[in-house]
């Protein structure tokens, strides 16, 4: 890509955390598409905010489904080759262990879509940034792999990429030297569809608008609640849980 085309992207990137946008090429073969909000030509708008309800105790395999089905998605799992088996995690399983009781139990920790997002405070380039409706993204094009954003995210959302990179997926651009998490399958949301991981949970997660109080999500908060990881940090989480 040349240098004007880069820039051009860049500014259309940025502006607005979230300009309605067309796929550019990034690579041979490979397209990196632009937050893109539907219709395609309306940018994204605070109107809606993007949430999930993870409910762990119905959660299949302690949601190692949900880490199988994030890999196949975003093609992050991808250990044929020797020099890319990288201690990755767009999302992974924790188990926890209650002192008193010793009751343990699992649940998938990824990014929690902070509307207060620590990781675009630091970032020193703008890489990390919020889009409008909630979504916590990183700018590949720009991200300088300085860790900062690793530090400052208190769930160990994030990872650096040391390897090169094979078998990428059009949808999900990966690069060597810049940090990577949870996009809450962004170009999915955009076209309309649930995230993967919602897919692949057998409706132990939901996906849905927290600005809508008629949308499922709303309700099922509404109805039986729904908690925050460090709920302390104040930091208003886009992802929720029920059994914990």
């Amino acid at each position: 890509m040349s240098k004007n085309n880069i820039d051009a992207y860049r500014r259309k990137f940025l502006v607005g955390t979230g300009v309605a946008a067309a796929a550019v090429t990034v690579a041979p073969g490979l397209l990196l598409r632009q937050a893109q909000a539907k219709p395609a030509d309306e940018a994204v708008t605070d109107k809606v905010r993007w949430g999930m309800l993870i409910d762990i105790d119905n959660l299949p395999n302690g949601g190692q489904g949900v880490v199988d089905a994030c890999k196949k998605e975003h093609g992050w799992g991808n250990e044929t080759h020797s020099n890319d088996k990288q201690k990755t995690h767009w999302v992974r399983t924790v188990k926890v262990t209650e002192k008193l009781t010793k009751h343990s139990f699992q649940l998938p920790v990824m990014c929690q879509h902070c509307e207060t997002a620590p990781c675009a405070d630091v970032c020193p380039t703008g890489a990390s940034f919020k889009r409008a409706d909630g979504i916590v993204l990183v700018d590949k094009h720009i991200c300088i792999g300085c860790r900062y954003c690793m530090m400052a995210c208190p769930y160990k959302a994030r990872s650096l990429v040391h390897e090169a990179i094979y078998d990428q997926k059009p949808d999900s651009p990966r690069g060597k030297g810049t940090v990577e998490s949870c996009t809450m399958c962004v170009h999915r949301v955009d076209e309309g569809k649930q995230p993967a991981c919602v897919e692949s949970s057998g409706g132990a997660i939901v996906f849905g608008d927290l600005n809508d109080e008629n949308s499922e999500i709303s309700k099922v908060l509404k109805e039986k609640g729904g908690k925050q990881i460090r709920a302390d940090l104040g930091l208003n989480t886009g992802v929720r849980y029920q059994g914990i």
